[in-house]
């Protein structure tokens, strides 16, 4: 026979949300009992603190300073009782033995309030590792808080930057503008297009000098020699050219690509050239045979950056595959392999004057040491878009550009984001349209070029009536850095 069946009370009906905070706000009332509260503070506790922030910053000094004392010690080895009585004690195996139970007992003590008599409350037999304090709970934080690691910011201050402003816009391509380079001489600089043709501008006035025509694609990568009258250029054709701008005409052409070319870097002591492209594949070139002396195969995507120094490592790419990696050129072999990024690397600056260079992603910027490429830190802001190109000037200022048509200004120090500038598309152009494709600081450092969607170029400098006054620095150092 069944049992009488008892009435339930009804269960009032609650969320899943609702539930989980009152778990979990009596779990802090249960185990936090001062939750969201400092410790007091506590004169003890920063006297012992003091004393071994100095007993290790000074300690080697002391040491030598005074042998006399060194040599005074007893010989029974009671150094103990001549230790000052506020000191950090962590007491060894040879005094942490209980006399009263005999069992060994790696006890942290904390401070001159610490009784030797209340180990015996901790266990009577075997190991413990406990932190003894005097009394009951709300003591222990006043104890405890003798050893926490309180350290300003290291964090470097960023110095005041006047804000950049555009000054000129160029128009006269007919089509996307995807590459620049400046000459040595700083007086003019060439942009490459979507409509198959490199435009020579002046740098004081802007005005058109030159059109050259030749590729049958889009023209990605371009560069100018400083040794020689020679301007290399790439582009989706596959094919790589070499001008000489004496005659204004192309005197050599590199093939070995099998896809679209989109990047090109020359070697700043050798007369080899790099190419990256669609092919996952860096080949250098040497400049007068039009020999491939390598090609550097690694990356499983496309090859969308690269840049070349004089000492090892002389190669580094980024990639799609979302990796840089340092290439030994005696060899044609990978050194390393940056695995920081989570998103294609599609641009990369080095920096003039330091052993140091930055990498773009859409996920964010990160800022490496050579020739090691030890990762040093993230900048301090994400610009969420996909980054096509960066610059950095010798003043230590970075501008990154974006697909959306941001242009972000950096402290390369600090990392400190202080300006977002946004680009203004032509008139008569879709908003999508405000994409910056390519961008260069001229050989000062003092102008700024970016190649736009909009089929334009602009031009960007200081503005010269900012001060920290209008234009306030607004830096918060980073409580904790997102290492990766």
């Amino acid at each position: 026979m069944p049992g009488p069946t008892v009435e339930m009370e009804p269960v009032e009906p609650q969320s899943l949300k609702k539930l989980s905070f009152k778990s979990l706000k009596r779990a802090l009332d249960l185990f936090s009992p001062i939750h969201g509260h400092f410790a007091p503070p506590d004169p003890e506790s920063k006297k012992i603190r003091l004393s071994h922030k100095i007993q290790l910053e000074y300690g080697g000094i002391k040491s030598a300073t005074n042998p006399n004392q060194a040599n005074s010690t007893q010989p029974d080895g009671n150094s103990q009782a001549s230790a000052p009585s506020n000191a950090l004690a962590l007491p060894g195996t040879e005094n942490s033995k209980d006399p009263q139970t005999g069992g060994t007992q790696n006890a942290l003590v904390v401070g001159p309030s610490v009784q030797q008599k209340g180990l015996n409350d901790v266990g009577h037999l075997g190991k413990s590792t406990a932190v003894v304090s005097s009394s009951g709970p709300s003591e222990r934080n006043l104890s405890t808080s003798a050893i926490m690691e309180r350290i300003p910011s290291k964090w470097p201050r960023p110095v005041w930057r006047p804000p950049w402003r555009n000054y000129r816009v160029i128009s006269g391509h007919l089509g996307w503008v995807r590459s620049i380079a400046f000459d040595p001489s700083n007086s003019w600089f060439c942009t490459g297009s979507a409509d198959r043709t490199i435009k020579i501008w002046d740098v004081g006035s802007g005005r058109l000098k030159l059109t050259l025509t030749g590729h049958i694609e889009q023209i990605r990568g371009l560069a100018v020699s400083n040794k020689h009258t020679y301007m290399f250029s790439a582009g989706d054709d596959k094919q790589v050219k070499c001008w000489d701008l004496e005659q204004n005409k192309v005197i050599r052409s590199y093939h070995g690509h099998l896809s679209g070319v989109y990047c090109l870097a020359l070697h700043p002591t050798i007369d080899i050239l790099l190419t990256g492209g669609r092919d996952s594949v860096c080949r250098v070139w040497d400049i007068r045979s039009k020999m491939q002396i390598h090609a550097l195969s690694g990356h499983d995507n496309t090859v969308c950056s690269v840049f070349t120094r004089p000492t090892d490592p002389q190669v580094v790419t980024g990639s799609h595959d979302t990796t840089i990696k340092f290439w030994d050129l005696r060899y044609g072999k990978t050194m390393a392999t940056l695995t920081h990024h989570k998103k294609s690397v599609r641009a990369m600056a080095l920096h003039p004057k330091e052993h140091t260079f930055a990498s773009a992603s859409a996920d964010n910027i990160k800022k490496f040491n050579l020739p090691k490429g030890e990762f040093l830190h993230n900048m301090l802001s994400q610009q969420k878009t996909i980054i096509n190109a960066m610059a950095v000037n010798e003043e230590g200022v970075m501008a990154t550009a974006g697909d959306n048509g941001s242009m972000w200004f950096w402290d390369w120090k600090s990392g400190h984001n202080f300006q977002q500038a946004q680009t203004i598309v032509q008139p008569g152009s879709l908003d999508s349209e405000a994409g910056i494709y390519a961008l260069s600081y001229d050989l000062t450092g003092s102008r700024l070029v970016t190649c736009e969607a909009d089929k334009t170029i602009k031009m960007w400098k200081e503005d010269e009536n900012a001060t920290p006054e209008t234009h306030p620095l607004n830096f918060k150092p980073p409580k904790d850095i997102r290492r990766f």
